[in-house]
C-alpha cells in the first residue's frame, strides 16, 4: 500500500523482502530478496537508496545505524525503533517521560513473574507481554486464574502490567516531518477479535466526547515528539471507565488502525508517511466520510492456497471498498486484507459493517 501511494508522486520504491513474489513486489520499482533482520542484507540494500523507511519495527537497527553513519536518511531513527520494539524499554520510556501508562514491572522470564505472583507482589488478573517480537496479537497473554500460570504464560523476558478497566480502546495516528511539523488523524475506536486478539472492527470517528478526542490527539502529539519519530506513529490508548487516557503501546509505521484513510480521508496514512519522511508539507488529515474498517481474516480450519468466497456479492454493495493483500496462502486468522465501509453517519457505517461482516469468507482452495 505504501508503494501504491508512492506511484502518483513518481517516487521509485524498492523493497527488501524474504520472497520475490511477496505482495508488494508487483507495485515496487525493484525487489531485493533478503532478511530485514540480517545486518548484511539491510546494509547492502540501503547503500544505494536515498531514503530508507520500514514496514515493521522488527528490523536490524545496527544496520540502519551504519546506514545513518554513511549519510543515508533513515526514518524512523534506529534509536526510536530500539525503544519501541522492546516493550520493556517502551514502557520505561513512558515512565521516565511522564507519559501516562498502566503500572508495570519487567521480569527476566515467566518463572520470575510466577514468583512475584506467589509472593503477593503482583495480583491476578494481569497482562503479560513478551518484550520483543510481539505483533498482530502475538506475544500477549491475559492471566486471570492460577491455572493460567501453567497454561497461558509466555516464555522469555517479559513485562507484567496491571489489567486496565477499559471503556474504549482508541488509536490516534500522528505524523512528523524533520521540520518538526506534526499532524494527527481523527481518533478511531477499536474492537478486537476475542480469539485472534487483533483488530476486528475499527470505527472512525471514535464515539467519544469532543473533550476526550482533543486529549487523545494532544497525547499522540506528545508521544511522537518525545520519541522523535519522523514518519507515522500509531498511538494505541485505553480510555478507562473512570475517564483516564493511558498509552498502551505504539507502532512507528503505517498501521492497521489507519487503513480506512485510503478511501475516506483527504490524505491517506500511506501518503502522509511518504510526505513526512521526505520532509514535504504534511497533508490534510480530515475524515471525509464516517467509516468502519474490518480486517479480512483467514477462516478457522483452513490452511493452504487462498480462495475468496463472496467477493462478488460484497463488491455489489454501495459504500464497501475491498482491499486484498495478494497473499498466496491462508491460515486461521491470518490477515488477508481489509474492508472499508463508508456511510453518511457513524451509525450507518457501523450498521453496514455488521451487515457485511460475514459476506466474504477466506478459505483454502484445497
Amino acid at each position: 500500500m505504501l508503494c501504491i501511494a508512492a506511484a502518483p508522486l513518481d517516487f521509485k520504491t524498492y523493497i527488501l523482502e524474504n520472497a520475490a513474489d511477496c505482495p508488494a513486489a508487483p507495485y515496487a520499482f525493484g525487489t531485493t530478496v533478503g532478511n530485514f533482520n540480517n545486518y548484511d542484507d539491510v546494509l547492502a540494500f540501503g547503500q544505494d537508496k536515498d531514503i530508507i523507511t520500514i514496514e515493521i519495527e522488527h528490523v536490524n537497527t545496527d544496520a540502519l545505524r551504519a546506514l545513518e553513519q554513511m549519510g543515508k536518511v533513515v526514518h524512523p531513527a534506529p534509536a526510536a525503533l530500539d525503544i519501541i520494539k522492546d516493550k520493556g524499554l517502551q514502557k520505561t520510556f513512558y515512565a521516565e517521560n511522564g507519559i501516562v501508562t498502566m503500572p508495570f514491572e519487567l521480569f527476566e522470564d515467566a518463572d520470575a513473574l510466577r514468583a512475584a505472583i506467589r509472593e503477593g507482589r503482583w495480583e491476578l488478573p494481569l497482562v503479560q507481554k513478551t518484550r520483543t517480537a510481539g505483533y498482530d496479537g502475538k506475544g500477549v497473554a491475559v492471566l486471570r486464574t492460577p491455572e493460567d500460570l501453567t497454561t497461558k504464560m509466555l516464555e522469555g523476558p517479559c513485562v507484567a502490567e496491571q489489567l486496565a478497566d477499559i471503556d474504549v480502546e482508541i488509536a490516534v495516528i500522528a505524523a512528523q516531518n524533520p521540520n518538526g511539523d506534526v499532524t494527527v488523524f481523527p481518533a478511531v475506536e477499536m474492537a478486537f477479535h476475542p480469539e485472534a486478539n487483533l483488530v476486528e472492527m475499527l470505527v472512525c470517528p471514535a464515539r467519544i466526547s469532543p473533550m476526550v478526542v482533543a486529549q487523545a490527539e494532544a497525547l499522540a502529539e506528545e508521544v511522537i515528539r518525545a520519541l522523535n519519530v519522523c514518519g507515522l506513529l500509531a498511538v494505541e490508548m485505553f480510555l478507562t471507565k473512570d475517564g483516564r487516557l493511558v498509552v498502551n503501546e505504539v507502532a512507528p509505521r503505517p498501521h492497521n488502525s489507519g487503513h480506512h484513510t485510503i478511501d475516506t480521508a483527504v490524505t491517506s496514512q500511506f501518503q502522509q508517511h511518504l510526505r513526512a519522511i521526505c520532509n514535504l508539507p504534511l497533508g490534510d488529515t480530515a475524515q471525509v466520510r464516517p467509516a468502519v474498517m474490518l480486517n479480512v481474516l483467514g477462516e478457522p480450519g483452513h490452511k493452504g492456497p487462498v480462495l475468496y468466497e463472496g467477493a462478488d456479492e460484497l463488491m455489489a454493495i454501495s459504500g464497501v471498498y475491498l482491499h486484498l493483500y495478494g497473499k498466496a496462502t491462508t491460515s486461521p486468522f491470518r490477515k488477508m486484507g481489509h474492508l472499508t465501509v463508508a456511510a453518511n453517519t457513524v451509525e450507518a457505517a457501523v450498521g453496514l459493517g455488521h451487515k457485511v461482516k460475514g459476506v466474504l469468507r477466506v478459505v483454502s482452495a484445497e
